[in-house]
């Protein structure tokens, strides 16, 4: 496969021990594959045992130290930090689905919240260089003013959009009171070949293209979304490294997204439409489900003018990489 990436980013990683946490997610496990190509020496917390998770590092997990363990064990994330000795940490880790955690918001803080403090107190306790803590464009809430800024308030309403917004604040704080080199992402929704989550619009209707069926839109298809792809989400936290390396960028957040707001519906008949199926989105909600927010984007305008960082896969182009990817290895999509 081709490097992910190509863009002047990267340097500050060559030859330092990153932690990331988050490895057998989309992003996470695309990062990895980025940092091993840099020459970084990475090392992966693992918890569970999930079919097609070791295909998702796409046999990038040989060339980590592979921790087995959980966000929650404080002591073991300590030691993962201390005795690897990192110096660069990248925290991705986190219940994701937004279902998921307005059915469980106790499993969803734990994760979310103290799984993040834990991360930072390890990094406050042996003195990590840079720290970059992935928090959410949903963090910022239901806003009638788009794009989103980083100057805005964080009005999260649910559980998953709260527990971003907490560790979000959280993380931010040890840059304050610490002095810890730490950094805030609010990327917009990722896809990529790699995403495994099929509550996601992107994988799931790939899935029921490949399976011959009409992709179910669970809205009314209207909701706007703000859709990044994942190479260029890899090089906006490369990007990050590289500045906080530099001296800046602690105790701040920086969006990343395309900044072209798109409808879900629209998005799911493009991907139809480029993998030549007739089948046609089947629209089975009315209006926004419950715990979601109607029309979400960024203004990156801060990342770009600190780094020179801009997306340059647009989504036409993604989408194709992302098909791709998927025909190649359909097996990850298994439910």
């Amino acid at each position: 496969m081709a490097a992910l990436v190509s863009a002047p980013y990267g340097g500050a990683v060559r030859g330092r021990n990153v932690l990331v946490t988050g490895a057998y997610g989309l992003l996470g496990s695309a990062i990895c594959r980025a940092l091993l190509e840099l020459g970084a020496h990475v090392v992966v917390l693992r918890r569970d045992e999930r079919p097609g998770s070791a295909l998702v590092l796409e046999g990038t997990e040989s060339g980590c130290a592979v921790v087995h363990g959980d966000l929650l064990d404080a002591p073991l994330v300590e030691r993962a930090v201390g005795e690897h000795e990192v110096d660069t940490v990248l925290h991705l880790a986190a219940q994701t689905i937004v279902g998921t955690a307005n059915r469980s918001p106790r499993s969803t803080f734990e994760s979310n919240v103290r799984g993040t403090w834990n991360v930072l107190e390890a990094c406050r306790l042996h003195e990590v260089e840079r720290t970059i803590v992935a928090s959410s464009d949903k963090a910022y809430g239901p806003s009638e003013t788009l794009p989103y800024t980083e100057e805005m308030a964080l009005r999260a309403r649910h559980p998953y959009d709260a527990s971003k917004a907490a560790a979000d604040l959280i993380a931010r704080s040890y840059t304050h009171t610490y002095g810890l080199r730490v950094a805030v992402t609010r990327l917009a929704n990722l896809y990529g070949g790699g995403d495994q989550n099929r509550s996601r619009l992107v994988p799931e209707t790939v899935a029921a293209i490949l399976e011959g069926r009409a992709p179910v839109i669970r809205s009314d298809g209207s909701p706007e979304r703000d859709f990044l792809h994942v190479a260029d989400a890899v090089e906006a936290y490369l990007a990050l490294v590289d500045l906080l390396d530099a001296g800046e960028g602690a105790g701040e957040a920086f969006n990343a997204g395309s900044g072209e707001p798109r409808r879900v519906l629209d998005v799911a008949r493009l991907l139809c439409d480029l993998a030549g199926s007739t089948a046609r989105p089947d629209v089975r909600g009315a209006g926004v489900p419950a715990g979601e927010i109607d029309r979400q984007w960024v203004d990156s305008a801060r990342l770009r003018e600190a780094t020179g960082w801009r997306p340059r896969v647009g989504l036409r182009e993604g989408l194709e990489r992302t098909l791709e990817w998927y025909r190649a290895y359909p097996s990850s999509l298994l439910p």
